[in-house]
């Protein structure tokens, strides 16, 4: 297996710069998402390691390999685009076997191949079809059938779900896991889609204005956020207004432990980012932050209740789990519980 190695690499695009200095190693097997909003260098770090872009400076290996200057086609990546790329005048075996009579493989081994890859993405009973005669998510799975044929060293996916509906997002999804894991191909995956990204992912590079902001498995980067950026990004945060104390934001005159106030000088003005999850109720005689039940969000799995802060702008959301009562109504005096274990503090600016 091998692995895909960005040192220093640089891109700029006029005066924008798309990325800053990447550097990033998958290791063999590994399935890496690069996650982050429009115009934060995800699809260009996956464009330079296809050979559609070339890096300003750095550089980028493959088995220890340095394919920076390597046209496209001798990269022997499989790429699987948002769009399908199908060509509509192929069947789907035809399609799949495109890029191995490109290779001048004989006619005995493609069609062996072809007949290999359609079994995997469980497509044999429509090889003889037409692209225009497939669901979307069928024709992703015969781009992804396509891109393994070549038996790449690295597959590289972008943005692969994103013109799917949900439910079928959802299963291939876990479709390109299995496969992805059952062949152990070195991936690299861009989405903006941060469920996307917990779920299919060995480690997360989330990326914001050209930088890696944190590179983690999906429990490091949802539970410990290293920035505000990701910690805003991954997830959802209700963010609070205080001043820094010693090991503690005071926030209305209530302190809650962190550990994050020690990166602040005592007494400067921080907002507290702080997961639904990492909040409770109480009595609102109990110490808490007081406040007014706004709305109560049945979820299934989990129920979710908003606060109206006394004396702050703030409207925080609370994940109850199964833990919702009978006064837990819209209208109830409550107090909102702040556990600081988890959280992320950033200065405000004066």
């Amino acid at each position: 297996m091998t692995t895909l190695v960005y040192t220093g690499v640089r891109k700029t695009f006029g005066p924008t710069v798309a990325l800053q200095g990447l550097d990033l190693a998958v290791k063999p097997g590994e399935l890496i998402s690069l996650l982050g909003p429009s115009g934060c260098g995800k699809t260009t770090a996956l464009r330079i390691a296809a050979g559609f872009e070339k890096a300003d400076s750095g550089r980028v290996e493959v088995g220890g390999k340095d394919i920076s200057h390597m046209a496209p086609h001798k990269r022997n990546m499989g790429m699987v685009f948002q769009s399908y790329s199908l060509f509509p005048n192929l069947s789907v075996a035809s399609n799949v076997e495109y890029g191995l009579k490109t290779r001048k493989l004989p006619k005995p081994e493609c069609a062996k191949r072809v007949k290999e890859m359609l079994e995997i993405v469980q497509l044999s009973h429509l090889a003889d079809r037409y692209p225009h005669q497939l669901s979307g998510g069928q024709q992703q799975r015969v781009a992804l059938a396509r891109a393994l044929a070549i038996q790449p060293e690295v597959l590289l996916l972008d943005e692969p779900l994103s013109a799917l509906d949900a439910k079928v997002r959802l299963s291939l999804r876990d479709e390109i896991r299995r496969i992805q894991t059952t062949l152990g191909i070195t991936t690299l995956l861009v989405t903006h889609d941060q469920e996307e990204a917990l779920g299919i992912s060995d480690r997360i590079g989330v990326m914001s204005h050209g930088n890696l902001e944190q590179l983690g498995t999906p429990i490091e980067v949802y539970r410990h956020p290293s920035t505000a950026f990701v910690a805003r990004f991954v997830g959802s945060m209700n963010e609070l207004v205080g001043q820094s104390a010693d090991g503690a934001i005071n926030v209305r005159g209530v302190a809650v432990p962190t550990a994050a106030a020690s990166a602040h000088p005592a007494g400067s003005a921080v907002k507290l980012l702080v997961r639904p999850e990492d909040l409770s109720l109480g009595p609102v005689d109990g110490g808490g932050l007081p406040g007014t039940i706004t709305q109560t969000t049945f979820q299934g799995s989990t129920t979710l209740v908003g606060v109206r802060l006394d004396g702050l702008d703030s409207l925080v959301t609370v994940d109850v789990g199964h833990a919702l009562t009978a006064e837990h109504v819209v209208g109830a005096r409550i107090a909102v519980v702040v556990n600081g274990d988890r959280a992320v503090c950033e200065a405000v600016a004066a």
